[in-house]
């Protein structure tokens, strides 16, 4: 068992639960996935850029990762219709606690210049999203074959409809928010 998923069922549930002042479990906030997103636009004028981020999104995540590919065509982007533009990665289950464990503990601390994550980047419904600007603060990622950075999107996903659950949820994983 992961050990972030160890840690919300003996510590974070009954915290969740005199906080909410909820006795029934499963109402109770917790986390379904979590969505890596890598927007890869420079692919349209180098076919390498594709298949190198889709390594480096594989071996973050653990799973193999699904090119995304355009569903129209835009001619002030140069974009044609089914064209690679990007990849994705949804984590559910024990991968996912694996992963928020390494981005909580390992990837956000290397950040430079790291003063917290945005505590108001919720979207209303209890879901979070960031964005990291580069891939190399993960551990994974060998920067000796790295030819160039490329950013991502992180979208961890709640049952809960409120954000102040979610971010107490996450608060309780250890999610450096930065003071407000």
């Amino acid at each position: 068992m992961a050990r972030l998923a160890e840690r919300y069922t003996k510590e974070i549930v009954p915290a969740l639960g005199t906080k909410f002042s909820r006795k029934n479990v499963h109402s109770l906030p917790k986390i379904t996935k979590i969505v890596l997103n890598m927007g890869v636009g420079k692919a349209l004028q180098d076919k390498n850029r594709m298949t190198q981020a889709a390594e480096q999104l594989t071996s973050i995540a653990g799973q193999k990762c699904q090119i995304t590919k355009s569903r129209m065509a835009v001619s002030g982007f140069r974009l044609r219709e089914n064209s690679e533009i990007g990849c994705r990665v949804t984590l559910r289950g024990k991968r996912m606690y694996e992963f928020l464990d390494r981005l909580i503990n390992v990837a956000l601390p290397r950040i430079r210049d790291f003063r917290g994550i945005n505590p108001k980047s919720f979207d209303g419904n209890g879901n979070y999203s960031m964005g990291v600007s580069e891939q190399l603060i993960f551990p994974e990622i060998d920067p000796d074959k790295v030819n160039f950075t490329q950013g991502m999107d992180i979208t961890i996903v709640t049952t809960t409809r409120n954000d102040e659950e979610a971010r107490e949820l996450l608060k309780l994983f250890g999610m450096p928010f930065r003071e407000a």
